[in-house]
């Protein structure tokens, strides 16, 4: 097994478990609360096939990585990328990210720019700003936040089974786009994950990523369901693309938050569909 160590806490190093496959142009997937990179298990094998080098790594706190008390914070997880990327030596690589991974996309371009990133996506993702303010009304009311938060602290795994249903949406699409098998996989990964990340990460979700997404000078994909419960489209999804220009919009008619899994043949074929035209652009210029 491979890691990466991004830090340390007292007498242990914060260690982040990675997997690198493949060969070609290097796609790096970052998954979403509160799974881990297993959740990208379906896009994997297509981008392999398609000639990719795909990466994919567990957010500290959850999967096989360490679970630090510390460091559940926009700047720091895409600090713990960046010290990815610069242990495998990456150039001109695209960068995914699901849900909250979403947020990594952003920062890292907010903070290190787009010279070594070639094209962005984001999947379900929690950008451009989840948080209702006076600056913006489009956003979720903090109570959601606080109301999750308390959940958390009651009783994490009943929390996070509630979460898993809700990421499927299970009640409409069970044994039709998704198995009593998945979901039990998905909460076991999930209850799995550090109990202080798990609420730490809450607040991570009503950062603003605004001005990072003014940063975006590369071909990006946002992609997400219509009927996400979780991060709602109209929140996100849709604003994400129309913050960045020449953004390429997919939306996936009665998608669920976990459209990787639910929908992936059309998740496949979008992101598929956007590399080899993007990689034809810059081919062309």
């Amino acid at each position: 097994m491979a890691y990466v160590t991004v830090g340390k806490e007292n007498s242990t190093n914060i260690d982040l478990y990675y997997e690198d496959h493949g060969s070609g142009k290097p796609i790096v997937l970052v998954h979403g609360y509160p799974l881990a990179g297993r959740a990208w298990e379906k896009q994997i094998p297509a981008l392999l096939t398609a000639g990719y080098r795909v990466i994919t790594y567990d957010r500290r706190g959850f999967g096989k990585s360490s679970q630090p008390w510390t460091g559940y914070n926009a700047d720091t997880f895409a600090e713990d990328l960046h010290a990815l990327v610069t242990k495998l030596d990456l150039r001109n690589f695209v960068l995914g990210g699901h849900s909250m991974g979403g947020e990594e996309v952003a920062r890292y371009v907010g903070k290190y720019g787009t010279s070594n990133v070639s094209k962005a996506i984001f999947v379900s993702a929690v950008p451009p700003f989840l948080l209702k303010t006076p600056d913006n009304p489009e956003g979720v009311d903090a109570s959601v936040f606080e109301g999750i938060k308390k959940a958390v602290i009651a009783d994490r795994p009943a929390l996070l089974k509630q979460f898993c249903l809700l990421f499927y949406n299970y009640a409409d699409l069970k044994g039709k786009l998704v198995s009593e098998e998945a979901l039990d996989a998905s909460w076991n990964i999930a209850v799995a994950c550090s109990p202080k990340g798990a609420l730490d990460c809450v607040d991570s979700w009503g950062t603003d990523f605004r001005n990072d997404l003014k940063r975006f000078d590369i071909p990006t994909l946002v992609i997400h369901g219509d009927d996400d419960r979780i991060v709602p489209f109209p929140n996100s999804g849709k604003r994400t693309a129309a913050l960045i220009k020449g953004s390429k919009l997919q939306v996936i008619q009665g998608g669920p938050h976990g459209i990787a899994w639910t929908h992936s043949d059309q998740v496949n074929n979008a992101l598929l569909e956007f590399l080899g035209q993007a990689e034809r652009s810059e081919k062309v210029a």
